[in-house]
């Protein structure tokens, strides 16, 4: 498969793999406030509001899911962690809300595994 056609196909695969993860919250009650939010800092893949909490997802994709949780590099997490406090600035929300940061993760099937809470810097 040649390069152009290997990364449309990752990319449509990683929009599926979005859209399985907001299906998964929303049957939960979570409310999606933004998909593949941009600021200077980077991209956070969903931003929604789960009760009382403001929640930064990010979904990996891979054949398992421990694969997955393999693809979130500290380097990675911490550019999501600056492009959340942009987000809060940007959207008049306080440093100190009720927070978290959640890994979502999606296999081959399209099952989702969802890791709440997880640690985004060091």
């Amino acid at each position: 498969m040649n390069k152009t056609i290997k990364s449309g196909v990752n990319y449509v695969s990683g929009l599926a793999a979005e859209d399985a993860v907001q299906r998964c919250y929303a049957s939960k009650g979570a409310a999606i406030l933004n998909q593949r939010w941009r600021g200077q800092a980077g991209e956070i893949d969903l931003v929604l509001r789960d009760g009382d909490y403001l929640v930064f997802v990010e979904v990996k994709k891979a054949r398992t899911h421990a694969q997955a949780a393999q693809r979130l590099q500290s380097r990675q997490a911490a550019r999501i962690a600056q492009a959340a406090e942009e987000y809060l600035a940007v959207n008049g929300h306080s440093m100190l809300c009720d927070m978290r940061f959640d890994l979502a993760l999606v296999d081959a099937a399209g099952r989702v595994e969802q890791i709440n809470n997880v640690q985004m810097v060091n």
